[in-house]
């Protein structure tokens, strides 16, 4: 039952992107089915993990190593071939220039702590290995990025976010805690999504 708990997050990506074309439809549908799984699962799991860390080099490892992402996107936008009508598909998504500090405020500050504690915490594992919930984590950005840039592109970064899922765990399994892969999730997300609207 626990692995067919990302269904709903992946559907309501789908639906939101290639139905209703709304980037905060897809976000908050994303929320609300990562949600209503926890819901139905009903983990034993507290929320007061998102808060703790037993480990400040850990939480700035985190932050350091994960904000570079949006850097490196910023310099090397060109490098991943993001295509070149990326503001227009934006616009149609709803995401303008008037609502994307609203869309990415929301994103930073709540969208770490909703996928840490579902991938991580309820779906996570103490495994040193790769684990499947890194590749359920990774996935539903493939769909995010599809027809905004090369295959090989998506390819890679779907490589790079198994990866970095695997990292957030590990931290989380040695710092008995989600407090700094949260704090890394919201430095990759705030990066990232700040290149993105820099760049468009």
């Amino acid at each position: 039952m626990k692995w067919f708990m990302p269904i709903l997050p992946y559907l309501a990506v789908g639906l939101g992107l290639f139905w209703f074309h709304n980037g905060w439809i897809t976000l908050l549908g994303f929320h609300l089915g990562i949600l209503i799984s926890l819901l139905l699962a009903k983990p034993d799991l507290s929320i007061k993990l998102l808060f703790k860390s037993n480990n400040i080099r850990w939480v700035i490892l985190s932050i350091l190593l994960c904000g570079s992402s949006g850097v490196s996107l910023y310099f090397l936008w060109n490098s991943f071939g993001m295509r070149s009508d990326l503001p227009v598909q934006l616009e149609s998504y709803g995401l303008t220039r008037a609502t994307w500090p609203l869309f990415i405020t929301y994103f930073v500050l709540v969208n770490p702590f909703v996928e840490e504690y579902f991938w991580r915490g309820h779906l996570g594992s103490p495994t040193k290995n790769v684990f499947p919930s890194d590749f359920a984590y990774a996935g539903f950005h493939g769909l995010v990025l599809m027809g905004k840039t090369h295959t090989s592109t998506i390819i890679y970064s779907l490589i790079v976010l198994i990866l970095a899922g695997w990292f957030w765990r590990q931290i989380a399994r040695d710092d008995q805690g989600l407090l700094a892969a949260v704090l890394g999730h919201m430095a990759a997300d705030f990066t990232i999504l700040m290149a993105v609207y820099w760049r468009v």
